[in-house]
C-alpha cells in the first residue's frame, strides 16, 4: 500500500508541469506562507524570496555582509547615520526604478504595516531621508549592531511601491532575478528570469519552479528519477545513498539555527497547562530527552545537541550554557516536587517527516519521566497560523539562524517581538537584549548575551534540541552550486554543466 502511494505522489508531481531543460525545479520541505517579505514568517518563505526578491545589503559564504541593491554604503555620526547609494539601473519587475523614494517607502511599510513581522528589525530607526535619486540616509535612535544583518534578509528586502496593496494576494513585484508567474497552494510556485536585471548575465535558467514536498522520501525519489534538480534538508539516513550515486551530490555546510520547542507562557487558557507554569516541569522535561540519540538517530551524527540559541558557529556560543545529557531520575524528582507524578500536554508540530520523527522520539523519551504527550501534526500553512494565534500548549521551535545572534535571540524570546509566539516576558532578559543591540563590541556584546542567556536557563520559555546543519541534494548535472550557513539558496552562478 505504501508503494502505491507513493507511486501515484510521484506521478502527481511529475506531471504537474512539463519540465525543460531551460527549467530548474527545487523542492522545499513545506509550502511557504504569504509571499510578502514583510508579512512572512516562515524559512521555506526565505528560500522563495531569494530569487525573486533583492535586499539592500546581501551575505557571502564567509558571512561577512556585501552589497546587492546598495552600491556603497557608510556610517557617521557615531554609527547612527547609514548613508547608502543604491546600484543605478536597478529596476522592479514592473519596470520601475529602484530608486530612493521606493526605499523610504518600503522601510516605512515594514515598519508601520499592522501585520508586519519586520518591526521588531527596524525598531532603531528615528528617520529615513531621500538625499537624491539613487541615495537614501537613514538615522537610527542609537547604534544598532544588527542593522546591516536584519537588511540582508526581509527587512531590506525591496517591493516594488505600485504592488504594495496586492503584494501577498496571488503576486509579488519585486526587483531580484526572477519574477513571480504563479503560485498552486501546495503544488508550486514558478517564476521566471527578469531579463532587465542588474545581474541577469549571472542567471542561467528561464523559469525556476519551487514545489513544496514535506516527505523526504518522495524528495529523494524525485531527485533520483531526474525530475528535481535540486532538494533542500535531504533526510540524514539518505546521505550514504546520495553519496553513492554517481549522478547526485550531497553538500553540506555548518548551519547557525537550530530545532526544539517553545512553550505558551501568556495565551489565554493554554497557557495555563501545568508544563507552562512550573518550570521545574520544563526543566524535568528537558532532562528526560537524550540529545545525543537525536543526533546518532535522526541526523547521522550531524545534528550536535543544542542547549542555547547560538551554535558554535555563532560568537556568542557559551559552552557554560551546554547541558550535562540526559537524567531521568533528576526529571522524576523534579516532577515530584512540583507535586506530579505525571504531566499531560499536546505538542503542535508541522506536518512533514523529519518533524514526526524527532517529536515520536521526544514522546518516547519524555514517557520514561512520567510526561503523557499527545502530538499535533499539522499542515504547514495551518500550524503556522496555530502558533501566532497562541493555540497551543507547546509548539515545535525552529530557527534558521541569522548572521547576527540578536536574530536567533531577541526576536523569539524579547517582550513583544514578533517570533515570541509563546508570549514570555522577561523586562530583565529583553534589557540585556535591548542593550546588545546597540554596542557595537563584540566582547561587550557576548557579556550581554551570557546575561541574558542565564536569565532564559532559569525560566526555560524554549528547549534546544539540535543545531541544524545546512542540507542539500542536487543534479552531477549542475555547476556552481554554493551552500550558505544561512540556509537559502542563491542562484547566481548556477548552471547545467556544458
Amino acid at each position: 500500500m505504501k508503494k502505491l502511494v507513493l507511486s501515484a505522489m510521484l506521478a502527481g508531481l511529475m506531471g504537474a508541469t512539463a519540465v525543460s531543460a531551460a527549467d530548474l525545479n527545487v523542492a522545499l520541505q513545506d509550502d511557504p506562507d504569504i509571499l510578502d517579505p514583510h508579512r512572512g514568517n516562515t524559512f521555506v518563505g526565505r528560500m522563495v524570496f531569494g530569487p525573486m526578491c533583492d535586499a539592500l545589503f546581501d551575505i557571502d559564504t564567509s558571512l561577512n555582509i556585501v552589497p546587492r541593491l546598495v552600491a556603497d554604503w557608510a556610517w557617521s555620526e557615531g554609527d547612527t547615520v547609514l548613508t547608502m547609494n543604491l546600484r543605478p539601473g536597478a529596476l522592479f519587475h514592473d519596470g520601475t526604478p529602484v530608486n530612493g523614494e521606493a526605499v523610504k517607502a518600503n522601510l516605512e511599510r515594514a515598519i508601520n504595516l499592522p501585520e508586519s513581522n519586520r518591526k521588531a528589525e527596524l525598531s532603531s530607526i528615528a528617520s529615513i531621508e531621500v538625499l537624491g535619486e539613487t541615495q537614501v540616509a537613514i538615522t537610527l535612535k542609537a547604534p544598532d549592531a544588527a542593522f546591516l544583518a536584519n537588511l540582508t534578509d526581509r527587512a531590506g528586502m525591496m517591493v516594488s511601491p505600485a504592488s504594495f496593496e496586492t503584494a501577498g494576494e496571488g503576486g509579488l513585484v519585486c526587483a531580484g532575478p526572477y519574477k513571480f508567474v504563479e503560485r498552486i497552494q501546495n503544488d508550486r510556485i514558478v517564476m521566471e528570469k527578469f531579463a532587465e536585471h542588474w545581474d541577469a548575465d549571472n542567471y542561467h535558467f528561464d523559469k525556476v519552479i519551487y514545489r513544496p514536498i514535506p516527505d523526504t522520501t518522495v524528495r529523494l525519489a524525485n531527485l533520483q528519477s531526474g525530475d528535481l534538480d535540486i532538494i533542500e534538508r535531504p533526510a540524514p539516513n539518505d546521505m550514504a545513498t546520495i553519496q553513492g550515486d554517481s549522478n547526485l551530490v550531497f553538500d553540506i555546510v555548518s548551519g547557525l539555527g537550530f530545532y526544539g520547542i517553545n512553550f505558551n507562557m501568556g495565551n489565554g487558557d493554554r497557557s495555563q497547562s501545568p508544563i507552562n507554569q512550573d518550570k521545574r516541569l520544563r526543566e524535568a522535561l528537558s532532562l528526560s530527552i537524550d540529545r545525543s540519540v537525536l543526533n546518532d538517530v535522526l541526523g547521522m551524527g550531524t545534528y550536535p545537541p543544542a542547549y542555547q540559541p547560538f551554535s558554535t558557529a555563532s560568537w556568542a556560543y557559551n559552552p557554560q550554557f551546554d547541558g550535562g545529557g540526559r537524567d531521568v531520575e533528576r526529571a522524576k524528582a523534579l516532577m515530584a516536587e512540583a507535586g506530579h507524578e505525571s504531566v499531560s500536554f499536546e505538542i503542535l508540530y508541522a506536518n512533514n517527516s523529519a518533524m514526526q520523527s524527532l517529536f515520536e522520539l521526544v514522546q518516547a523519551m519524555a514517557s520514561e519521566a512520567g510526561f503523557n504527550i499527545t502530538l499535533r501534526p499539522t499542515e504547514f500553512a495551518a500550524y503556522v497560523d496555530e502558533r501566532e494565534a497562541g493555540n497551543f500548549d507547546v509548539s515545535q521551535f525552529g530557527a534558521s539562524g541569522r548572521i547576527d545572534p540578536d536574530g536567533n535571540f531577541h526576536r523569539y524570546l524579547a517582550c513583544g517581538s514578533a517570533g515570541n509566539v509563546g508570549k514570555y516576558c522577561n523586562e530583565e532578559l529583553t534589557g540585556f537584549l535591548n542593550q546588545a543591540r546597540v554596542i557595537n563590541d563584540v566582547e561587550q556584546r557576548k557579556a550581554l548575551y551570557d546575561q541574558a542567556q542565564q536569565i532564559a536557563a532559569e525560566d526555560l520559555p524554549a528547549l534546544y534540541f539540535y543545531y541544524t546543519p545546512r542540507t542539500w541534494a542536487y543534479s552531477a548535472n549542475l555547476e556552481g552550486f554554493l551552500s550558505y550557513a544561512d540556509g537559502v539558496l542563491r542562484l547566481a552562478g548556477l548552471k547545467p554543466k556544458s
